[in-house]
This record gives structure tokens, sequence and C-alpha cells, in this order.
């Protein structure tokens, strides 16, 4: 819980964990799924890992007018999803003893649906697009890295991006 905290922390985004059995502030899914209410990413001991990144990626993939409003249902568009699948994948990695292999696993067993019919095939093999649009957006550089900052206001680059 401590890693997810200080790795979303350097988003702007509070973890904030509800007791057991509590239910989930902002939680779409319900049972123990994240919740997300503003900058509070609520989640519980027995929320899954790949939960909780995802909501964190729609929180960090949102442009900032849906994100002043969030409560609940992060909405966006088809691309954006996929940015937000691909980008869970590589915080993932950030994380100790998670990595993309769990993640794409765990994505498998929660019933993600990808064309090539799993999440690695997907990530491996068809989501440049996803790629595209989060370099686009400034929240990977060039080689897929994390730039540890917000989608702004949808426009496009920001000007400190390579």
């Amino acid at each position: 819980m401590e890693t997810l905290m200080v790795l979303l922390g350097r988003y702007g985004l509070s973890v904030e964990r509800v007791p057991s059995q509590g239910e989930i502030p902002g939680s779409y899914w319900g049972d123990s799924e994240a919740g997300l209410v503003g900058d509070g990413l609520f989640v519980r001991d027995d929320t899954p890992v790949h939960s909780a990144l995802h909501e964190a990626c729609h929180y960090i993939c949102m442009d900032a007018g849906r994100r002043a409003r969030l409560h609940t249902d992060a909405g966006g568009d088809c691309i954006e999803e996929n940015g937000v699948c691909y980008l869970q994948i590589l915080l993932a990695d950030e994380l100790p003893g998670v990595g993309r292999l769990r993640m794409f696993v765990d994505m498998d067993a929660w019933g993600y649906s990808f064309r090539l019919g799993s999440a690695r095939a997907w990530f491996e093999r068809d989501a440049e697009d996803a790629r595209q649009w989060l370099w686009q957006n400034g929240l990977i550089d060039l080689d897929g890295r994390p730039c540890w900052r917000l989608r702004r206001d949808g426009s496009g680059r920001s000007k400190d991006h390579r």
C-alpha cells in the first residue's frame, strides 16, 4: 500500500484506505473495486492492484475539466480507455512484486477484452494507438516511459516534452 501511495502521489493522487468490508466511495463496479472521487483513490486491503492502477490511470489520462468534476464514473472515449490500460501496465512495473507480467494475468482474469485475446498480446502487438495517444498527451516519453504528469487540457503536447 505504501509503494502505491508513493507512486500515485507523484501524480497528485492520494490513496485512501477504506476499512475492511466498508463500502468503497466512488467505486464504479462496487464490491472490492477501487473508487475515484476528486483527487482521491479509495481502496480496501482486498482491492485488486489492477483495479487501483486502472482507476488511477483514468485520473491521470482524463483532461483537467473532467478531473475537476470526477466522482465515480471516469468517462472517456475508446482511445483514452486504451491509453488507461496501457499506462496501468507501465505503472505495474514501478511496483515491487507486481510488474507487467502479473498485470497481464490479472487483467485477463478480471475480464478485460482485447482483439488479440489477451492483455499481453494487445500490449505487445496491437497497442500502437494507445502508445501514440499517451505520447501526444504528454503522459509517456518517446521511449515509452511514464512522464509523471497529468494530461493537461487535451489540446496536445506541452512545450516541455521532447
